[in-house]
Order: structure tokens, then C-alpha cells, then sequence
């Protein structure tokens, strides 16, 4: 029973993720227990692995085009962008990657650099606006980091570039997904995904 009701939860988390266009998974679980008629406090909730593999398999059965040109167009995106930014080591990373996506979520980039400042220089000559935020990633030995995120908007798509260290290159911060380190895809990797059949 616990286990129809996490599926069920799952499920109906993924629909109001995908419809709704929320990108907080939290959120959208306990929107599915109210929803559900579920007890809050004594009801098992499913992972947020279980809602990512969720949401991908609603978008595939009621999707429909507007997903798939979605998800291809943030990959389509990523490549020149990439190339662009090929001097601080960029990595794909995110709903692009996994195929998670919703028309809310955004092209995630992680770059690397000795300051973060280069970064943002390196944007603004080349006439880029942006917003400077930061963003927090936890680490498989439970620390927690601030690390700056750059948001900004290309041809229509959300897009950010959280700037690591040189050092978080080989260190990758852990997935929210699914608490491993997050899948970051190199140039040739992202070029790979663009070009396969989704």
C-alpha cells in the first residue's frame, strides 16, 4: 500500500510539475498528498528520483511537440554557448540533460574559473546581460556551498551559469535529483546528446 501510494504520489507530482510548469519538487508533492486526500505527516513521500523519472515519462506520453522542442532547443542551445565559453572548462548539466524539463526549467551551465568575476567580464564585452545570484549545492561530504549564478536569457530560453572553482572540476556537487554527483556533460559529450533522437 505504501507503494501505491508513493507511485500515485509520484505520478501526480510529475502532472502538476509538468502542468503547472513548477520547478520545485517539494512543492509539487505536497500539492499531490492535498490532492490526493493524503495525511501529510504519516504519508511516505516518493524521492525526488522517482518525480524526475516521472516527470520525463509524462512529457514523453503528453508532451507532445512543444516538450521535444523544448528539450531539443536547450540542448541545441548549449552547443554554441559552450563553444563560447570554452575557456573556462563548461559542462552541460540538468533537466537537458536527463530530459527532465518542463517549459520553466532553464539550460543549467557549469563553469570554472580561478575568479568568478572573469566570467561575468568575459560576458559583458561580449554584450551579454545578466543577473548575479547565487545558488547552493551540497557535497557528498555534507558540506554546503554558496556558489555564483549568472541568469540570463537567449533566444527565448532561461539559462544558468552557476561559476565552480577550478578545483569543483573534479568534484561535482550532488544531484537534488537523486543525491549522486550530478551528471556534466563536456562539449563533445553535449554535442553527442543534441544530435541523438529524443
Amino acid at each position: 500500500m505504501v507503494m501505491v501510494n508513493r507511485n500515485s504520489i509520484a505520478e501526480e507530482a510529475a502532472r502538476i510539475v509538468c502542468v503547472e510548469a513548477l520547478t520545485d519538487y517539494r512543492a509539487a508533492k505536497m500539492k499531490a498528498l492535498q490532492r490526493l486526500g493524503l495525511p501529510s505527516r504519516s504519508t511516505s513521500l516518493p524521492d525526488n528520483a522517482q518525480i524526475d523519472l516521472a516527470v520525463i515519462n509524462y512529457q514523453q506520453l503528453f508532451g507532445g511537440p512543444a516538450y521535444f522542442g523544448h528539450l531539443q532547443g536547450l540542448r541545441s542551445l548549449a552547443l554554441p554557448l559552450m563553444r563560447l565559453l570554452s575557456g573556462f572548462e563548461p559542462r552541460l548539466t540538468g533537466g537537458a540533460v536527463t530530459g527532465a524539463v518542463t517549459i520553466a526549467h532553464h539550460l543549467q551551465l557549469h563553469v570554472f574559473a580561478d575568479q568568478s568575476e572573469a566570467v561575468d567580464v568575459f560576458l559583458i564585452d561580449r554584450g551579454f546581460a545578466f543577473d548575479i545570484t547565487e545558488r547552493r549545492y551540497r557535497y557528498s561530504d555534507g558540506r554546503e556551498e554558496s556558489t555564483p549564478l549568472l541568469r540570463l536569457e537567449i533566444d527565448g530560453f532561461g539559462v544558468d551559469i552557476a561559476v565552480f572553482t577550478l578545483d569543483d572540476l573534479r568534484r561535482a556537487p550532488l544531484s537534488p535529483q537523486d543525491g549522486r554527483p550530478c551528471r556534466r556533460l563536456n562539449l563533445a559529450a553535449a554535442e553527442a546528446l543534441a544530435t541523438a533522437a529524443t
